[in-house]
């Protein structure tokens, strides 16, 4: 199945109850789904695009060499690529646990309806969300972002490749991601099996 809405930014009209949010922005079909932690993070304050500004600039940069971007900038041209966050209100400080726990709904309702093949879960916060409510690796798996970054991780139905804080990159970490993704591409990412042999017609129907 495959989403008919063209809309880059919201595209599926998620409304919070707060006075400013950052909602997820791309492509509704995507195959990469980038996930931060929330605005005051990961950027997009001014813009309300996620992952924009000038701490996200070498982050852009990567996904751009590695085929997920077309352009950067304020508003990125994506390819097959959407961002989201995990708290997409701007919040006043650090959000506590419930305010986590309210934003929740929209998350998880936006990762669903996006249904990507790949989770790129940026920083430690998203990351450990991601294991621990998206696959069966979480629990038993350290949240070691150096260990971590840009490295495949196979859970129940989401291949997960976590990714550091842009803002703590240093030295290779962008050839490290650059390449991961590459080589991720490179392969059978979307492990899809073709039941429509079971059904009536020639017409395939692609299941994960």
């Amino acid at each position: 199945m495959r989403n008919v809405t063209d809309r880059t930014r919201n595209p599926f009209d998620m409304r919070p109850s707060c006075d400013r949010f950052v909602p997820g922005y791309g492509d509704a079909n995507a195959d990469f789904h980038v996930i931060g932690d929330h605005p005051g993070v990961h950027g997009g304050v001014e813009t309300g695009v996620p992952f924009t500004g000038d701490a996200n600039l070498g982050f852009q940069t990567a996904l751009e060499a590695a085929g997920l971007l077309e352009t950067t900038g304020d508003e990125p041209t994506v390819n097959r690529t959407f961002f989201s966050y995990l708290h997409m209100c701007v919040p006043d400080g650090t959000p506590t646990a419930a305010d986590y726990t309210d934003m929740e709904r929209f998350f998880d309702a936006e990762l669903r309806a996006i249904a990507a093949h790949v989770l790129l879960p940026v920083g430690a916060v998203a990351t450990k969300h991601v294991l621990d409510n998206y696959t069966s690796v979480g629990w038993k798996t350290d949240i070691d972002m150096e260990d971590l970054h840009g490295t495949e991780l196979r859970g129940s139905g989401f291949l997960v490749m976590p990714i550091k804080a842009p803002v703590e990159w240093h030295d290779d970490d962008h050839d490290d991601l650059v390449a991961g993704l590459l080589e991720l591409q490179s392969t059978d990412f979307r492990r899809e099996s073709d039941l429509g042999r079971f059904m009536p017609g020639a017409d395939p129907y692609l299941v994960r």
